[in-house]
This record gives C-alpha cells, sequence and structure tokens, in this order.
C-alpha cells in the first residue's frame, strides 16, 4: 500500500509539471484539443464488420508529448538517491534473508543439504572434491604406466612419509644396487644401465609422491571448511572414511610391490606382483574415486534434474536397468587387473578368435577351479572379452529401453554418451590386444575404463529420486493442469 500511494503521488508530480510545461508552449487563444471520441458497442459482438468496436482518434502530437514528459518526469523523480538507495537496502535484505533460509527451507522439503553456509561455499566444496576426484583419476593412469613401463619394482624400500629421491652418483649407484639384488633384475633386467634404471625409479617415484601429494590437497581444505562450518556432519564422516582409505591405500600399494620382490616359485615364471594384490590396489583406488566423485556431485547437485511426473517415473524405470549395468562395468574394469597381473594381454593377439579356436584349449585346466580364473593366462583374457561384450550390450539395452520413455533431455544425452564411450572402450581393448600391449593404447585402454565408469556413476547419480518437496510440487502441478 505505501509503495503504491508513494508511486502514485510521483506520477501526479510528473503529470503536473508536463502540463505546465505544454501550457508554456501552447499560445494564447488556441482552441483546446478536442477529447477522444467515446468508445461504442463494447458489448457482444453484433453483426456488423469490425467486431461492433469503434477505435478512438489517434491523439495529437501534443498529447504524446504530455504522456512522455509525464513519464519522464516520473521516472526521474524515483531515480532520485534517497528513493533508490532505498530501495537498494530493501533488495539487499532481501537477498539476505533468501540466502540465510536456504538451509531452514532444506531441511523443511526434507532435502539435506552437505554444506551450511550458502552456494558460495556450497561452490567452493564442490570445486574442492571435483578437484581431488580429478587428482585420483591421474593417480590411476599414472599407476597404469608405471605398471606398463615394468617401473613398480623398481624401488625395493617404503617409507610412509616419503623422502627425498637420490640426489648425487653415490646415491643413485646405492639405490641400484639394491635393485639388483631383487627378483626382476636376475631374470628380467641383467645387465640394465644406470640412465635406463633411473627411468624407472623416477616413474615410481613419481607415482608414490603423487598419492603423497593428494593426502596433502585433501586433507588442508577439509580443516579449513570444518573451520569456517561448512561442513555439516554428514559430510564430515564420509570424507573422513574416504581419508582413511586413501591413507591404507598406500599401505595395499607396498603390500602389492613386495609381493613382486620375492622370489618366484619356478625358475621358469617372470616375477610379477600378485594379481590378487594388484586387483585389491585398483579396487581401493576405484572405490575412493567414486566415493569422492559422488560426493562432489551431491553437493553441486543435490536434486537431480526433474521437469515432470513423467520424466521421474520413467527415470526410476531406468535406474532398475542403470544399477546392474554399473555393477558390470565395475567387474570389468577390475578383471582388467588380473589381466594385467597375469600378464594375459600378451598371450592371445588375435580377434575375434583366441589364436585359431575361439576358446582355447587349456581353459579351465588349472586345479582348483577357483584358480583357474584369476591365473589361468587363457581363462583370464577369456573371462575379460565376455565381460567386455557384456558391458558394452548391456549399455547398448539400456539406450534403447531410454528411447522408448519420456525422460529429461539431459539424461537421454548422458546415457548416449556412455553407448559411444562403451563403444570406444572396446575398440582401444581390442587394438591394444592385436598391438601386443603398447604403453600408450594400455594408458589409453585403464583411462577409458575409469572415463566410462565416470559416466556410470554420473548416470546413475541424476537417476535417483527427487526430494518429497520436489515431488509434491510436480504433482500439485500436474492437477492444477
Amino acid at each position: 500500500m505505501m509503495g503504491s500511494r508513494v508511486a502514485a503521488a510521483l506520477l501526479r508530480r510528473g503529470r503536473d509539471r508536463a502540463s505546465a510545461l505544454m501550457a508554456a508552449r501552447v499560445p494564447r487563444g488556441a482552441p483546446p484539443p478536442a477529447p477522444p471520441a467515446p468508445r461504442v458497442g463494447s458489448g457482444p459482438r453484433g453483426g456488423g464488420g469490425g467486431g461492433g468496436l469503434l477505435a478512438p482518434p489517434r491523439s495529437t502530437g501534443s498529447v504524446f508529448s504530455a504522456s512522455r514528459l509525464a513519464s519522464f518526469h516520473a521516472f526521474r523523480s524515483i531515480g532520485s538517491k534517497t528513493l533508490m538507495s532505498q530501495c537498494t537496502r530493501k533488495m539487499s535484505t532481501t537477498v539476505a534473508a533468501l540466502n540465510s533460509g536456504v538451509a531452514t527451507a532444506a531441511a523443511n522439503s526434507g532435502l539435506k543439504l552437505l554444506v551450511t553456509k550458502g552456494p558460495q561455499a556450497q561452490k567452493a566444496v564442490g570445486i574442492w572434491l571435483f578437484g581431488c576426484a580429478a587428482w585420483v583419476f591421474c593417480l590411476v593412469i599414472l599407476g597404469g604406466v608405471t605398471r606398463l613401463t615394468r617401473s613398480g619394482l623398481s624401488m625395493t624400500d617404503w617409507k610412509f612419509t616419503g623422502g627425498l629421491p637420490p640426489m648425487s652418483d653415490e646415491e643413485w649407484k646405492l639405490e641400484f644396487e639394491k635393485y639388483k639384488l631383487s627378483p626382476e633384475y636376475k631374470r628380467v633386467n641383467k645387465g640394465m644401465s644406470l640412465e635406463d634404471f633411473r627411468f624407472i625409479y623416477w616413474m615410481e617415484y613419481g607415482h608414490r609422491m603423487w598419492g603423497r601429494a593428494l593426502g596433502f590437497l585433501f586433507s588442508v581444505p577439509f580443516a579449513y571448511f570444518i573451520a569456517k562450518g561448512y561442513v555439516t556432519r554428514q559430510l564430515g564422516l564420509r570424507l573422513s572414511a574416504l581419508f582413511a582409505l586413501g591413507a591404507g591405500q598406500g599401505l595395499i600399494g607396498w603390500w602389492m610391490v613386495k609381493s613382486g620382490l620375492e622370489e618366484p616359485a619356478s625358475e621358469y615364471v617372470q616375477p610379477r606382483v600378485s594379481p590378487y594384490r594388484l586387483a585389491t590396489h585398483l579396487t581401493s583406488a576405484f572405490v575412493i574415486y567414486y566415493g569422492i566423485l559422488w560426493t562432489a556431485l551431491s553437493v553441486v547437485m543435490p536434486e537431480p534434474p526433474a521437469g515432470s511426473m513423467n520424466w521421474v517415473n520413467s527415470a526410476a524405470k531406468i535406474k532398475k536397468l542403470a544399477i546392474p549395468v554399473s555393477a558390470v562395468v565395475g567387474i570389468t574394469a577390475i578383471s582388467g587387473a588380473f589381466v594385467a597381473g597375469n600378464d594375459a594381454g600378451h598371450a592371445y593377439n588375435t580377434f575375434p578368435k583366441m589364436g585359431d579356436t575361439w576358446i582355447p584349449e587349456d581353459v579351465f585346466t588349472m586345479e582348483p577351479f577357483i584358480r583357474d580364473i584369476f591365473e589361468n593366462t587363457s581363462t583370464v583374457q577369456l573371462n575379460h572379452r565376455i565381460l567386455a561384450t557384456t558391458t558394452l550390450l548391456s549399455v547398448g539395452g539400456l539406450w534403447l529401453a531410454a528411447r522408448k520413455l519420456d525422460m529429461h533431455p539431459a539424461v537421454k544425452s548422458l546415457i548416449g554418451s556412455t553407448l559411444g564411450m562403451a563403444a570406444l572402450q572396446v575398440t582401444l581393448g581390442i587394438s591394444t590386444l592385436l598391438m601386443y600391449v603398447p604403453t600408450s593404447l594400455g594408458s589409453a585402454h585403464q583411462a577409458g575404463a575409469l572415463t566410462l565408469l565416470s559416466l556410470m556413476i554420473l548416470l546413475t547419480h541424476t537417476l535417483r529420486r527427487p526430494s518429497p518437496a520436489l515431488l509434491k510440487s510436480l504433482a500439485s502441478a500436474v492437477k492444477s493442469t
């Protein structure tokens, strides 16, 4: 009421000023302008042409000038410093009240936010977590390159806090002498030069220090956000568990490397890390990556994309298919660790057949049967081929199912991208096999596996059920229509 009275007073004031100006312009003795003709036939449409309305005559230029002048003076009065300062203060107070009430509104609607203190804090925590996820992604790829270059056994000792690399020639010679005592040097790299040793040493050292840097990148901002009060109890517990798992990952890595420093059971067997420990190390890295990426998505996107109840219902149907498909993608990626741990990629470098047959003769010949699945080179590669084909067909079936449903366009686009990535990953795997596992293609194949897993994580996150408040609003919108 107060605002309308002020606006009316300002408008009258502007009209008075305009009338005064126009009176000064009109010469004395001139007839006043004729009033506009009244509207006729404003009732229902009659049978005459034109709809039964007579348009009023056009106003003269003086009337239009007066109208423009009135509007000009009215808005000029509104633009005074005093009134603008009052409006600015009211707007800033409203925005502050909205920002401070986000958490309260979320609590009342049943939506639990993981970050407090407003959208700026939410953005900062989200950027930090996505950065940590990207760091883990690079760490996994660097680990794959370290394995493909056979650099993982170059460092024969391990310290939790790490240490400086060799600085002098004497220190390098001392490290090289330690490596000469390892089974890998005696059976594989005998006669290696010091320069070649430096390369594999730097690869393993870089992999270890990249992992330790992740601990610093994670812990310092985590402590800062806790001190600022950004982190809720739920988020704090989740991130603390991920930090503990990351610290344990270093121990798992050394446990894996230690298995490769032991003498093999047979003199004809090349020294290599245990495929079980390698799979454990890779699975732990995947779990850490999944936890960080899922948490980052939950921070920046607390609500899934949902524009209608049809989209929500379709997302629920696709979610029932996406979860088992995600499991197949994860199992296929872990089976790749057994392929690497057994050097199965160098066994049958043909496709689609394995050598001259579809199924090798020595499949399922190892006793007990459970060992054959994880240690028999032929069985391990056959399993990986079957799982990769199953992954591609599963993602393709998911894409076909989504085409028949009314879904959010972004979700459909994401499913299409996942299908494209699955096809690319199979192509990378076949190319790596046919070219005898070069380092470039092998590392690209591992990066493709993690990229496909990332897309499935993003897809399952966007398919989750909306909050009760959002469901209620969508249901009320349907009723109103």
